[in-house]
């Protein structure tokens, strides 16, 4: 079964490889932009596709404060939340492809392709990478009073009792669903999916013990982890988190090739010219390695990571086909 997953999810990559590479390389039908090389002689808009507070937006204001004092022009932060991340995404597609309107965007990017029957831009086609931003697990979470100790402890009690453990998430399609669906397709065992509207009622919910397992990002949870409120059974990395340096992957917990993670990335409209991609991403991979977009990142439990536009269009691929398949095969019906 695993061998034919691996021949479905090859192929599906392989696919969307070739759909990406139109717009990750550069390409004779690129918009020319006066100036491109002087490029920016204006303000910025990066447009967010989601509510101001979170995790992306957070990610937005350290990287756009950080251009903004590189370039002395204005990088506005502009959130335009609603829809699953689909309205933001969909004005940046529509935009002059010059490098004065971004995108900043999470892992639901790359998800809601197969949990929408359709949307108003491609997701392939419409945008070009530029560069990862931040690639952060979940950890697997569970109440201490649950008698589990691993992810292998974690598994036996769900083979033992399949209709004991409840999985909370924020959301259908997020992260968090998904990575208990794959969960449940690694494992083969039983969890029942429980909804709630958001992440923090679905912590406190588990807090309270009304589910008994959730994947969530590192920041809501750090704390209650090392208070001893919640236990951190595993991250859904293919490393270990440098917060959580003791806690195992699921991998290493018995559960071969899982890896899920929290990403954010910039992108830009499809036909932005190779000189301004170019420029953006250099300046965002040197901003994010100084000591200080750094340490304002670590401060939000958070590590940055960039990319080359290739290096992303390639983890984008990875990313289509992954949850392509995850939400076939867990039956989920899309919108």
């Amino acid at each position: 079964m695993q061998a034919e997953e691996g021949r479905m999810a090859g192929a599906a990559v392989a696919a969307v490889v070739a759909a990406l590479a139109i717009t990750a390389t550069p390409n004779a039908h690129a918009q020319k932009a006066p100036g491109a090389y002087s490029y920016p002689t204006r303000p910025i808009r990066l447009v967010v596709p989601t509510a101001a507070g979170g995790g992306v937006d957070t990610a937005a204001r350290i990287v756009g404060h950080a251009l903004t004092e590189r370039w002395s022009q204005q990088v506005v932060v502009d959130n335009r939340a609603g829809g699953s991340g689909i309205i933001g995404s969909e004005i940046v597609s529509h935009a002059a492809s010059d490098g004065y309107t971004l995108l900043i965007a999470p892992t639901t990017f790359s998800t809601s392709k197969s949990l929408f029957r359709k949307l108003p831009y491609d997701p392939l086609r419409d945008f070009r990478p530029i560069s990862l931003v931040s690639n952060e697990p979940n950890v697997l979470v569970t109440p201490p009073a649950l008698p589990v100790a691993s992810v292998s402890d974690l598994v036996a009690l769900g083979r033992r009792e399949p209709r004991r453990l409840n999985y909370g998430f924020g959301g259908i399609g997020s992260t968090a669903s998904l990575c208990g669906a794959l969960f449940r397709l690694k494992t083969g065992i039983s969890m029942t999916a429980v909804s709630y509207k958001g992440n923090g009622p679905a912590v406190n919910a588990l807090v309270a013990g009304e589910t008994q397992v959730m994947f969530v990002g590192l920041p809501p949870t750090l704390s209650l982890i090392k208070s001893g409120k919640l236990r951190g059974l595993a991250v859904t990395s293919s490393q270990r988190s440098v917060f959580l340096p003791e806690t195992p992957t699921i991998a290493e917990g018995g559960v071969p090739d899982f890896e899920v993670t929290n990403w954010i990335g910039i992108l830009a409209p499809s036909r932005t010219p190779q000189p301004i991609v170019q420029k953006l991403n250099g300046e965002i991979v040197r901003i994010l390695a100084t000591p200080a977009v750094k340490e304002r990142f670590s401060s939000h439990g958070v590590v940055p990571h960039s990319t080359t536009p290739e290096e992303f269009g390639r983890f984008l691929a990875r990313e289509f086909a992954r949850w392509e398949h995850v939400i076939k095969a867990s039956g989920i019906t899309p919108n």
